[in-house]
This record gives C-alpha cells, sequence and structure tokens, in this order.
C-alpha cells in the first residue's frame, strides 16, 4: 500500500481503535491521529464532556471535522476515528481511498470498556444498552465501508496489528 493512503481504524468505543492504531503507526512509522486526542487538544474536554455540555451533534460534528483534517494529512496517516463519523454518508464517501480496519466486538465487551473509562459518552444510557443500540445502528455503514474486520477481544490488539501489516505487505495490497 502506498505510504500516501490513509489506515483508518474504525469500531464502536471501547473497541480497541487507538491502541490498534498507536501499534500501526509504530509499525509504519506513519503519525498516529486519534479521535478523542484532538477533542481533547482542540477544545479542552472529553468526548463525554463535551456530549454533555453541548450535545450529541457538536460532539458528532467535531469527530467528523477530525476524520476529514486527518484524511487529507500527508504523510498519510494511521486514523483512530470516531464511530459517529459513520452516520455521515459524505464522511463514509471520504473513506474509500483509504485502507479501514473494523474492530468489532460484542455489546458485552463493549459495554465493559465504556464503563473502565469515564472520558466515553453514555448519552444518558446504561453501557450495554448503549453499546447494543449502536452496534445495531452503525453494523451496516461498518459493513459498508470495511476493507478488513476483526473481531475484539477474540484477536488481541496485537494479533489485529500484525493481520493488518501482514495485509498491506501482500502485493497489491
Amino acid at each position: 500500500m502506498a505510504a500516501d493512503v490513509p489506515i483508518v481504524v474504525i469500531g464502536l468505543m471501547g473497541a480497541g481503535k487507538t491502541s490498534v492504531s498507536r501499534l500501526l503507526g509504530e509499525a509504519l512509522g506513519r503519525p498516529v491521529r486519534d479521535s478523542d486526542e484532538y477533542l481533547e487538544e482542540r477544545y479542552a474536554a472529553t468526548a463525554a464532556e463535551i456530549a454533555a455540555r453541548e450535545g450529541a451533534e457538536v460532539l458528532h460534528a467535531r469527530e467528523a471535522a477530525h476524520l476529514r483534517e486527518s484524511l487529507a494529512e500527508r504523510p498519510a496517516p494511521v486514523i483512530a476515528a470516531a464511530a459517529s463519523v459513520l452516520d455521515d454518508p459524505q464522511c463514509r464517501a471520504e473513506l474509500k481511498p483509504a485502507l479501514v480496519v473494523w474492530l468489532d466486538a460484542s455489546p458485552e465487551f463493549l459495554a465493559q470498556k465504556i464503563l473502565d473509562k469515564p472520558h466515553r459518552p453514555r448519552f444518558g444510557k446504561e453501557p450495554l444498552i448503549l453499546a447494543t443500540e449502536l452496534r445495531e445502528r452503525r453494523a451496516a455503514s461498518f459493513a459498508e465501508v470495511a476493507d478488513l474486520r476483526f473481531h475484539r477481544p477474540e484477536m488481541s490488539k496485537h494479533k489485529v496489528a500484525r493481520a493488518v501489516l501482514d495485509h498491506l505487505e501482500r502485493p497489491g495490497a
């Protein structure tokens, strides 16, 4: 794969996007752009704080802006994108030139991860209900854009990164 093609790691919150993106960025010598870090650096607030203070629409618009800015960067980065960007048809279209890696996970796994980290917005719902609803709502969009799909935690973050690197080493990748 050409170094000017971004790698975008998608999945619901808690799937491991940040960790996998960092592993890939390190292995490939590419910058890593993480949605959560972007929000904290640019707006001095976590996703949960933005959602609580300004609403989900503002949060999702900022997450979409992060994706667009990151996709335009050169050298092309590895991007840990917020799942909300998949709700936007324009963002989905902008992912076409990228290699998109979907980290899929069960609602039960994701709910535990949501509980473990206070920066993740809950939108007033119990984590298992939220994870189940988000997965049902976004699974078709993830499938539409994903070039590769891995199931977490069945595959560790390290094994996912290795599988992506192996894919990139194949001729024509």
